[in-house]
């Protein structure tokens, strides 16, 4: 029997130093994902993007931001959940990941929450085939579970690549 496990297929279960602070929450499906909100510029409504031939399915196009060309990545392709439709919640939140800035698109945005050490959980370690290395921890709030995720992480060497090419454009 082969025993060997991918690296991407584990996720190890070690809570990062410090996953305190500031979160923007977002909808994808059921689902409630935060991201620092230290990487977000701003929020905006979904519109029209340009196509970028031979991209990825996940990159939507290039967006024309006042004055600057940004990619559009859609989380929800990128996280290999089931289609939808976007409606007047769809919007797209632009970040900024070690100065290059990129849009995602997301069901809605929720809230900003402020979290203490103690609303935090390490991942669970897991065997699977859905690569969780972008998840860095669950904030539990009441009823409430959300996927934190390290955005520099998600975004692979690949995507990067997309990005800087869109940025010289």
């Amino acid at each position: 029997m082969n025993m060997s496990i991918r690296s991407q297929d584990v996720s190890v279960g070690v809570r990062p130093l410090n996953l305190t602070g500031e979160y923007l929450t977002f909808k994808l499906g059921d689902e409630s994902y935060g991201i620092e909100i230290l990487n977000v510029q701003e929020i905006r409504g979904y519109d029209a993007v340009t196509q970028i031939a031979n991209s990825p399915d996940y990159v939507k196009g290039l967006i024309n931001l006042r004055g600057k060309v940004l990619p559009i990545v859609d989380l929800r392709i990128k996280f290999n959940l089931q289609n939808f439709d976007y409606n007047e919640f769809t919007v797209v939140i632009i970040l900024n990941l070690s100065g290059r800035e990129v849009g995602v698109v997301v069901d809605g945005v929720s809230d900003v929450i402020n979290l203490k050490a103690d609303q935090v959980r390490d991942v669970p370690s897991l065997v699977t085939s859905i690569d969780t290395t972008y998840i860095v921890g669950l904030a539990m709030l009441a009823e409430q579970m959300i996927i934190l995720v390290d955005i520099a992480q998600l975004m692979t060497s690949q995507d990067i690549q997309i990005i800087d090419t869109a940025n010289l454009s």
